[in-house]
């Protein structure tokens, strides 16, 4: 007679009970993100980790820690940043040898040469969206290739959402932005700004109003997939470089 612990169902009873079993660990996707902008790395990671299939092993914001992990983290999927500027024909050589698999993060306006795309598994923009960079990641672990191929004009037309925005930010807030992008604190864009911490906190809130966002992260990521904004942030960013030079 079969029998059966009190208090642990079998899995046929949590199959009728409409449990679900935690993923075995042989059918997770485990994930190495590489990236030098903070704000990016934070949200691919908050999108991914809802997953029940996937798992963030190692976050690298420079190419050494990217190689350490590449090599100590075998059979992943590699999300890495065109903007840490890899040898594309090295991290693939590497990602071979160890049985891993990359995708590569294009900024939105980069042109991605034939040549560079036929190295690697995939491709995404930067302002890809949570559920297209869930469905790239989870076809490139299948052995398959995925490739997003932004067309520059059409997003431009009809990014009504980022221009109208954009139009509505002072400049100083744009400044703002643009610092938040680049994974600055409070403290931080108030010293490059030459004013109070609470005075940004003041300005914060007016921008979370005007775009619709409720945090630093999000406004971020709101930025970032739309290109209008995002390339008003750029300019607004090299302003401020140019005057703390």
């Amino acid at each position: 007679m079969k029998t059966q612990q009190l208090g642990r169902p079998d899995r046929a009873d949590e199959k009728s009970m409409g449990r679900k079993t935690p993923p075995q660990e042989s059918s997770m996707n485990r994930i190495i993100l590489a990236d030098n902008q903070v704000i990016f790395r934070a949200g691919a990671a908050r999108v991914l980790a809802l997953e029940e299939d996937m798992r963030i092993v190692a976050q690298c914001e420079d190419l050494p820690k990217l190689w350490s992990a590449i090599e100590s983290l075998r059979k992943a999927v590699i999300l890495v940043a065109s903007s840490l500027r890899p040898d594309v024909g090295d991290l693939a050589e590497r990602a071979r040898t160890a049985t891993s698999r990359v995708i590569l993060v294009a900024e939105n306006t980069e042109q991605v040469s034939d040549e560079t795309a036929s190295l690697v598994d995939g491709i995404v923009c930067r302002n890809v969206g949570g559920l297209d960079l869930v469905d790239g990641v989870r076809r490139v672990a299948s052995g398959q290739r995925y490739m997003q191929r932004a067309n520059v004009t059409a997003i431009h037309s009809t990014d009504s959402v980022g221009t109208r925005v954009r139009d509505r930010l002072t400049p100083k807030e744009m400044q703002i932005v643009a610092l938040i992008v680049q994974g600055c604190k409070n403290k931080e864009i108030a010293l490059q700004l030459g004013t109070k911490e609470q005075v940004i906190k003041n300005y914060l809130r007016g921008i979370y109003d005007k775009t619709g966002v409720s945090d630093r992260l999000e406004l971020a990521l709101f930025t970032i997939h739309h290109r209008v904004l995002a390339e008003a942030a750029a300019r607004a960013g090299t302003l401020i470089e140019m005057k703390t030079a």
